[in-house]
């Protein structure tokens, strides 16, 4: 048995630690790392002959939730385990809902991840004690998983509401105060507020943050 590993990690002292725990057995059979996703992408161009993907999930240029979705949508055949350090209920959840097949925590023992790499592609789901039990948890309150911070109590005016409307249809500034009947001056305050009360900081993100807290 010759399993195919790649290792996704903006650190390469990390990348080296699994590597070396991956070298005490002979079925796994390292091929290359990346430094982030956008890296991985284009080796896999060049060659997605792999069985498994160990992917780090903080990391610049693309991180390793989205790298996941755009990996498994491309080449569904790679499985996925997230090596992290983190066991947050929001990572583990969207790292899942992008497709990931395990997740595991960096600090692993080599016989672990070796019986991790196997489950997986076993068609079982590698999962560390700590946060199967927060999967379990997040499954059970459906609630929390929708990134709690983000079902915050954002009290938008009925006025900045119809501002938000108007920017999501693309108007402009002037167009909206046309609209309104307002200044373009008090269009402009109005959107300062807007985005002061929702924390984004750029029309995109404030319309995609109200919709998904169905304030527009």
């Amino acid at each position: 048995m010759n399993i195919k590993i790649a290792i996704v990690d903006d650190n390469s002292f990390l990348i080296s630690t699994v590597k070396e725990k991956l070298s005490f057995f002979e079925d796994l059979n390292f091929k290359f790392s990346a430094f982030n996703g956008s890296e991985l992408l284009t080796k896999l161009e060049e060659n997605s002959n792999l069985d498994l993907i160990l992917m780090d999930i903080e990391m610049p240029v693309l991180n390793g939730i989205e790298t996941t979705e755009l990996v498994k949508n491309k080449y569904p055949h790679i499985k996925i385990i997230m090596l992290t350090v983190f066991d947050n209920d929001e990572n583990i959840f969207n790292a899942i809902k992008a497709g990931a097949d395990g997740y595991l925590l960096k600090e692993i023992n080599a016989q672990e991840l070796h019986n991790g790499i196997l489950e997986t592609l076993n068609g079982g789901a590698a999962m560390n004690p700590s946060i199967a039990l927060k999967t379990l948890k997040l499954l059970r309150n459906p609630i929390d998983i929708d990134n709690r911070k983000d079902q915050e109590d954002i009290q938008l005016t009925s006025r900045e509401t119809e501002v938000l409307e108007h920017l999501s249809k693309g108007l402009n500034y002037n167009r909206i105060a046309e609209n309104l009947i307002l200044s373009t001056g008090t269009v402009r305050k109005h959107i300062e507020n807007i985005y002061k009360k929702l924390q984004v900081h750029n029309k995109i993100e404030a319309v995609q943050k109200a919709k998904r807290n169905n304030l527009i």
